[in-house]
């Protein structure tokens, strides 16, 4: 007796080879039936007798394809039908879409193997993809997930990639970016001109040939382009900061394969498994004294990041130039990465050599996700390309559509559907017009591809954040749609909670450079006892005033100024021996103490990212800066793990008081010291609190945790007192976590 099973299937099962996968498991069944894409995923009729419909559902949880994830399954009885054997048909797009969307991943080892196999029809094809491999999020238009919803609906297949595509036992069945060179995109390379100087395999030719030669080439990649020079050249890469003006940020560099990736850092066998995943991160690692990258590529501090190729472009490129290459997002400072060759050689024109380029369109910008193992953990400085859109089923529905809007630096969106949260990839620092456009877009972009209209939306508590504003003005145009504002920092350590999905009071530590406080002023080292709807501010780092606003954070000697005329006279200023002395001039020290005495454009911040910056400027290690994050880098590749002293510090009612530390560091002369110093007190501080509240889970959240000595000796302490702490290792622990703290909010409190 036949029976016939009605399967309804939401996960990443889009994309991802999973109706290929259910089809050829259907007739390993002997059972007839069929199977489409819907907007809540997957649904599928199976029949035939009870044992193999049975068995057939047992495999069809137990042998999922390696990219596809089934969160729900939901299976009803259905009369038999008179079904003709079983069937892919075309997709459901008539209702709201919910299925989740499928990140763009990695070339796979079976597509490489034939791109570079000379009998192969695609040898040599650099947009080589199957089911298991390729674009998806970039190039998608809308759900469902098919070709026509997609910027390959551009490209009519040849007769060849038609019959694989309909052939179940390809492994192209139904991959829907299927190409070659008969019917796919093409390759063209240009000057910076914009002339057409190579096209196909001569252009790729030719951009190899550019690389050896010491030139900067733009690469259009998955997500975006990439500026790329040779990384042991070091006039190439003097070259790149010159033209880019990026005088000492690092560059992120990509290794032809694992073997002379591993000959030129110090990896461990965690990073290495990052490294090679279908993912293909940029993985922060332990830089070597050897190996084929110059100095230049990561200035002063002891890290690198290293990458694998992950297009099959890529691939082609570092196969023919034999040796790393550094490979940075193509963008001007503050905007986006750019996506379209036009824009590409009106911004970056002078900057660049070569474009090799395609035809193939970016429908949504994607960049490099970032990541570093800490204490045998992962965890992501930018998640993007590979891991997001992140999506996530919740453990109940609600009721409410939400959209949480993130804050300003580092900036992600999250929305709620029902029973679904996704969050978007990295969209970035929100400093300029062009940036905060494609924050617009993207949103509208999600909106678009899940048929979405907010309920709620959340934004950041800071008034002058551009996301805020928007909000505002949604808010007014949409009168219906209710508006929540949340504090920055405890937005930060519910994003720890949604991540673990921690329930109940917690003892949270969030750092970080700046956050709008609750009195109006900037917060950023807050110690906070926590739950999903409330928050109590029980201590915080004893303000400085930041002497030139937001000169402060890019001058870490105004910063360390400021720290000592909190507790210093002028006169003992004016006497200290100490590398900040050599940054000013007396009469600005004398003008810069007036200001500070009247509080002019001299904001009172209880901010950790500044205090960081006070110590490296007293310590001697950077009096400017000119990337985010530099002081903390720097002062990494300083501290002595034998070093196990600490300087005094007192805790007085609701402050972190730090005069004894101060009066301590200005005598001292060694730099390790006085960083070793430094480290090990901040520990000691987050142990001494802990204590105070020793059943409380401790969670830690905000982009100073993004240090990895601190987090190791925090990890280590923490390990050492036996108590249960938290950071997060799927979503970023830094401002692009913010959006998943404030979706969170919303879920439990509406």
């Amino acid at each position: 007796m036949e029976v016939n099973k009605k399967i309804e299937i939401e996960g990443i099962v889009q994309g991802v080879g999973f109706r290929p996968f259910v089809y050829q498991l259907a007739h390993r069944y002997s059972l007839s039936g069929s199977v489409r894409n819907s907007n809540d995923g997957v649904r599928l009729y199976v029949q035939g007798t009870k044992l193999h419909v049975h068995a057939f559902i047992e495999s069809l949880q137990k042998e999922l394809p390696s990219l596809a994830r089934i969160d729900s399954l939901d299976i009803k009885d259905e009369r038999p039908m008179d079904y003709d054997g079983f069937s892919i048909i075309e997709s459901d797009d008539k209702q709201h879409q919910r299925a989740f969307i499928s990140p763009d991943i990695s070339v796979c080892q079976n597509c490489l193997k034939e791109m570079k196999d000379p009998s192969d029809r695609r040898f040599g094809y650099p947009f080589i993809n199957c089911t298991d491999c390729g674009p998806r999020y970039s190039i998608m238009q809308r759900l469902p997930y098919d070709r026509p919803n997609t910027s390959m609906q551009f490209f009519t297949m040849c007769k060849e990639c038609e019959a694989e595509y309909n052939n179940p036992s390809e492994h192209r069945f139904h991959a829907q970016p299927i190409s070659c060179f008969n019917c796919g995109p093409a390759l063209r390379l240009l000057d910076s001109s914009a002339t057409v100087l190579h096209s196909g395999k001569e252009a790729m030719r030719m951009a190899i040939e550019a690389v050896k030669e010491g030139k900067i080439i733009a690469l259009k990649g998955l997500g975006g382009f990439h500026l790329i020079c040779d990384a042991n050249n070091m006039q190439a890469v003097s070259d790149l900061r010159q033209r880019k003006k990026r005088p000492a940020k690092p560059f992120a560099v990509m290794f032809p394969d694992i073997n002379m990736l591993k000959a030129s850092v110090n990896i461990s066998t965690q990073e290495e498994t990052l490294v090679l995943s279908k993912e293909k991160p940029v993985v922060i690692v332990s830089r070597s004294d050897d190996g084929p990258v110059c100095e230049a590529v990561a200035p002063g501090i002891d890290r690198l990041g290293v990458f694998l190729p992950y297009t099959p472009l890529h691939c082609l490129l570092l196969e023919g130039v034999g040796r790393p290459v550094v490979a940075t997002s193509a963008n001007v400072s503050d905007e986006p990465i750019i996506t379209e060759c036009d824009e590409l050689i009106d911004k970056l024109g002078k900057v660049i050599d070569l474009v090799l380029d395609h035809d193939r369109e970016i429908v949504n910008a994607n960049d490099d996700s970032v990541m570093q193992v800490v204490s045998g953990e992962s965890s992501f400085l930018r998640m993007a390309r590979g891991f997001a859109p992140r999506s996530v089923s919740l453990p109940f529905k609600s009721e409410k559509k939400i959209l949480a809007l993130g804050a300003h630096q580092k900036d992600t969106i999250s929305l709620v559907i029902d029973d679904k949260l996704i969050m978007s990839p990295h969209i970035g620092d929100l400093n300029s017009i062009q940036a905060f456009e494609y924050f617009e877009r993207t949103v509208e972009t999600f909106e678009r591809i899940y048929d979405f209209h907010p309920d709620v939306i959340v934004c950041d508590k800071h008034p002058d954040y551009m996301t805020s504003k928007w909000a505002k003005e949604r808010q007014n145009k949409h009168p219906d749609i209710a508006l929540i504002e949340l504090q920055h920092h405890y937005a930060h350590l519910l994003a720890v909670k949604a991540e673990h999905n921690l329930m109940g009071k917690a003892l949270g530590f969030a750092f970080d450079g700046t956050g709008f406080g609750d009195d109006g002023s900037i917060w950023g080292a807050e110690v906070m006892v926590i739950d999903e709807r409330e928050y109590q501010r029980h201590l915080s780092l004893q303000p400085f005033r930041l002497l030139g606003g937001e000169k402060a954070v890019k001058e870490p000697r105004r910063s360390a100024l400021s720290l000592l005329f909190e507790y210093l006279s002028l006169e003992e200023v004016l006497d200290v021996k100490s590398p900040l002395k050599d940054a000013f001039m007396k009469e600005e020290l004398i003008l810069l103490h007036r200001a500070w005495e009247k509080g002019l454009n001299s904001p009172y911040a209880s901010s950790m990212g500044r205090l960081f910056d006070a110590v490296a400027s007293l310590s001697g290690i950077i009096q400017f800066s000119s990337y985010e994050g530099e002081s903390g880098l720097k002062m990494e590749a300083c501290v002595d793990s034998s070093n196990t002293g600490c300087f005094d510090f007192s805790i007085t009612g609701e402050r972190i008081e730090l005069e004894a530390m101060v009066r301590e560091i200005v005598n001292m002369k060694e730099t390790g010291e006085i960083v070793s110093m430094f480290f090990n007190t901040l520990v000691e501080i987050i142990v001494q609190v802990s204590r105070q509240h020793p059943t409380l889970p401790v969670i830690f959240s905000g982009g100073v945790f993004q240090n990895k000595v601190l987090m190791q000796k925090i990890a280590q302490r923490m390990q050492e007192e036996k108590r249960s702490f938290y950071f997060q290792n799927k979503t970023p622990l830094n401002d692009g976590g913010i959006s998943l703290g404030q979706a969170w909010y919303a879920l439990h409190n509406l």
